[in-house]
């Protein structure tokens, strides 16, 4: 039981939100930011208008989800339901690269290539164009709503949901043929799950890119927590060099200091590594999960070292090896190629192989064979003995010509249901462009041709025109003697 005595401090159990004001910097990896982002941003908007011959009848739009037809594109790759198996090997390859990347480089991909992280930059970038820099906005937030605050942020929030709607209207574009449903959203005439998908994807953009913002790598994103578990000492993660830069001072103090043989660092405590970041961390507090090493504080610390007169490289990518190497005295070493690199990489490169033989040598047919269990056979009027199959058809092509062989029962007759033809004593079975097509398959042994026991048989089909064959294995199971 508790003492009487003793007091409890009782406060909030959520910190409130500080707003964040990023202010614009310049530099080697801001420039790196705006490149990607424009690259990125140019593939997500610009892909669906991109062209693709398929031939005749096919859509020719590059990459398209085409699921009234069951069918995805991607320029000269189509796949179809039942090759699901390369979206799982995608996943996979996307999950070991992100182990790769925090393996080399920490948070690579939350500070460069995340879409929250490229969406925010540019909402960020719009709102420094119309409110101005850091200081004009902590300004007109401190002055309130005057006439031209309130002009101001009611641009602002047109223009992100501008850049909300495009967004959500680029999506669907990869469901359609882009070119026609750009016209039939416009006439409205496009389907109701247009706008409703292109209302939600704008309001989302706009939500965690305009207002959520940090809130989302801090609170809602898993990754921080995950990629701090896999991480190791030899990671490169964008660090304050304290051991350089400790203790800080002004650059007179510090003249002052080292004139008369006192410690002094080359931090000057200017703060202009919190002011840009987007997330409002201090890196001189070490690695936090709210920092998603963008590097934009590299650029703001080298421009501050250069005018003073100072090294750069002060906050850099760096090893908490070399961290503590540095204390003691020892050279810096680097080891980006290492067994836990190596391994993701090797393994990265054998998924990869894999799927892409598989592409490479996968055919344009198929056939599917289930033989009928109830019963397994027939005994016929004459003595003969029958067996009934479905066989599908599988046609990754225009439409063509499939002929149906039957292999492992001399003098056995073969009946297909249906709409059939024989050509050169042959039978053809056609199939539609981009279809498949079930039929129902009889064979028939006489009684002078009996099996004593199943046989092994194997029904294959050929293109006549290319000689291709695929054939699957099954049985024929006569009466039991």
């Amino acid at each position: 039981m508790a003492d009487q005595d003793e007091t409890y401090i009782v406060g909030p159990l959520y910190k409130a939100r500080d707003k964040v004001y990023p202010a614009a910097v310049h530099g080697r990896f801001r420039r790196i930011k705006w490149t990607i982002l424009c690259i990125t941003l140019g593939i997500y908007y610009l892909l669906p208008f991109v062209r693709w011959d398929r031939g005749p009848g096919m859509p020719n739009q590059a990459v398209l989800v085409d699921f009234p037809h069951r069918r995805f594109y991607f320029f000269f790759i189509e796949l179809w339901p039942q090759e699901v198996y390369y979206f799982t090997g995608l996943l996979i390859i996307a999950a070991v690269a992100l182990f790769l990347m925090n393996a080399v480089a920490g948070r690579l991909w939350c500070g460069y290539l995340c879409p929250q992280t490229v969406w925010t930059d540019l909402f960020y970038a719009v709102e420094r164009w119309v409110e101005g820099d850091r200081r004009e906005r902590i300004l007109s937030d401190k002055r309130g709503w005057t006439f031209t605050h309130i002009r101001q942020v009611a641009l602002k929030h047109f223009l992100w949901i501008m850049i909300g709607w495009w967004t959500g209207g680029a999506w669907v574009l990869y469901f359609d043929d882009a070119p026609t449903l750009v016209k039939d959203l416009a006439t409205f005439q496009a389907p109701f799950t247009a706008y409703l998908w292109i209302g939600i994807l704008t309001a989302t953009t706009y939500v965690f890119a305009g207002h959520a913002r940090e809130q989302v790598c801090i609170y809602m994103c898993p990754w921080p927590r995950i990629q701090a578990a896999l991480t190791d000492e030899w990671a490169l993660n964008v660090t304050y060099k304290g051991d350089r830069g400790e203790p800080r001072m002004s650059v007179k103090k510090a003249d002052a200091a080292r004139l008369q043989g006192e410690p002094a660092g080359d931090c000057v405590d200017c703060h202009q590594c919190i002011n840009v970041c987007p997330t409002g961390v201090d890196i001189r507090h070490g690695i936090q999960l709210g920092c998603i090493q963008c590097s934009l504080c590299i650029d703001a610390c080298d421009s501050v070292m250069t005018q003073i007169g100072r090294p750069t490289g002060l906050i850099g990518y760096d090893t908490d090896i070399n961290v503590q190497r540095r204390r003691e005295g020892k050279p810096e070493i680097y080891r980006i190629i290492r067994p836990r690199t190596i391994i993701y990489a090797s393994f990265i490169a054998i998924v990869g192989g894999i799927m892409l033989y598989s592409l490479a040598t996968r055919g344009t047919m198929g056939i599917n064979v289930l033989h009928e269990r109830n019963p397994l056979f027939v005994q016929l009027s004459d003595g003969g003995v029958r067996n009934d199959y479905t066989v599908r058809l599988l046609n990754k092509r225009g439409a063509r010509d499939f002929v149906l062989d039957v292999v492992g029962l001399p003098n056995a007759k073969v009946t297909v249901a249906g709409e059939t033809r024989e050509q050169d004593g042959r039978m053809m079975i056609d199939v539609g462009q981009d279809q498949t097509r079930e039929i129902r398959m009889s064979i028939e042994a006489k009684d002078d041709n009996i099996p004593p026991a199943p046989v092994d048989i194997e029904i294959r089909i050929t293109d006549p025109a290319t000689g291709t064959s695929v054939s699957k294995h099954d049985h024929f199971v006569p009466p039991t003697r």
